[in-house]
């Protein structure tokens, strides 16, 4: 971190050499820790590190520097064009697997409301529908898998309303940058304190994650444009604890626990996602090349990088077919008798899970590059010229 300068916040500030290497680095703790998540469900993991907080901080400071060098309307129709296809993709199995289980436009009460939210699996603008109770395949898919399919979905939606926000953000961040940065939080605070009340509980989703992570997708913007390095020194590694202080506080004293973590408390979630984005940020090591200790992970952390949005999508439905694998495995007796613990452990199911992720990368993730007029690849570990799908 460099001393305060009188750097003019419009005009952004050159990104220092190698910080994309470790936006990269976050972006892979991130989205392996959401994988984690997902399957070992527990609670403090989120605080441990906040992964939703940073991929919007990350999406947010691309976002900034794309706005810079292009006009908006051909950024936005270039985030939407790398954003969809991989959710089409994914409607495509997954509503296909929900009609053929007996989903249909009854189950919602509303025949002609569920063909028009079939949309949202087109264009997210909302949470798309899908089956609540629909039963999975005996020893290949658990019950409830449209649920873990559909549910994480909320990501997608939340990051097109920023990116479709972000002309609009950007210009409000430079006119007033901390007004604009904190104001999400204030968002947050308001929906949760009942300063404002929202009839719809679509619009009350939408406006839940825009408080709970606006203010991570703003600092991601701040961080481009040069707001943060205008700061002097001590002033992050002093307020930001404070900050996560406060949000944890709260989250303790409102039923933090197993089933019901910073996920289900967007106020709390919106102070601690914050104060961690603001001290991830803050630090921002400008590697001209990796350290020493990191350089075996290069390819990996470039494959996860390269597949992002396909292991977040898919990696739920990997871990419905796990789960329902393990489970017919308790019908072996000599497991049953000898090794419980092996069957019982969720450890003992993490790297087939992410050996089903690895395939879905290799069936699906090639629409990534489809989206982002690339040749396709199968394995894109970094590798030059190998791989070709």
């Amino acid at each position: 971190m460099t001393t305060t300068r009188p750097t003019d916040v419009t005009a952004p500030t050159r990104a220092p050499q190698g910080r994309d290497r470790y936006f990269d680095l976050l972006r892979a703790v991130a989205l392996f820790r959401v994988v984690f998540y997902h399957l070992m469900g527990w609670a403090w993991l989120p605080v441990a590190f906040p992964s939703m907080g940073v991929m919007f901080a990350l999406a947010g400071n691309l976002m900034a520097r794309s706005l810079g060098k292009r006009p908006a309307p051909e950024v936005v129709r270039g985030r939407l064009r790398r954003l969809l296809p991989p959710l089409w993709m994914l409607g495509a199995v997954g509503v296909t697997g929900m009609l053929l289980a007996g989903w249909g436009p009854d189950d919602e009460g509303h025949p002609g409301w569920w063909w028009l939210h079939l949309t949202f699996w087109i264009l997210p603008l909302s949470d798309p529908p899908y089956g609540e109770n629909l039963p999975g395949v005996h020893g290949l898919i658990a019950d409830g898998w449209a649920v873990d399919l559909a549910v994480p979905l909320w990501y997608i939606r939340a990051y097109l309303w920023f990116v479709l926000l972000s002309p609009l953000l950007l210009r409000a961040l430079r006119a007033a940058p901390w007004p604009t940065v904190l104001a999400p939080i204030a968002l947050s605070a308001a929906l949760e304190f009942g300063a404002v009340s929202v009839p719809s509980w679509r619009l009350d989703s939408n406006l839940s994650d825009l408080g709970a992570f606006g203010a991570c997708w703003l600092l991601g913007m701040a961080h481009q444009e040069g707001v943060l390095r205008r700061l002097p020194r001590y002033v992050v590694p002093s307020l930001a604890p404070a900050v996560a202080g406060f949000g944890l506080w709260y989250a303790l004293t409102h039923g933090f626990e197993a089933g019901h973590d910073l996920d289900d408390m967007p106020f709390a979630q919106s102070l601690w996602s914050f104060a961690a984005v603001l001290l991830l940020l803050h630090l921002s090591p400008s590697w001209s090349e990796w350290p020493r200790p990191l350089r075996r992970w290069d390819r990996l952390v470039t494959l996860l990088n390269s597949r992002a949005v396909t292991i977040y999508l898919w990696h739920n439905v990997c871990i419905d077919v796990v789960e329902a694998l393990w489970d017919r495995l308790w019908g072996i007796a000599w497991l049953e008798e000898n090794t419980p613990w092996l069957l019982e452990n969720p450890w003992s199911q993490l790297p087939f899970v992410w050996l089903l992720t690895a395939l879905c990368v290799v069936c699906f993730g090639w629409v990534e590059d489809l989206a982002a007029r690339r040749g396709p690849r199968l394995w894109p570990d970094g590798r030059t010229g190998g791989h070709r799908a």
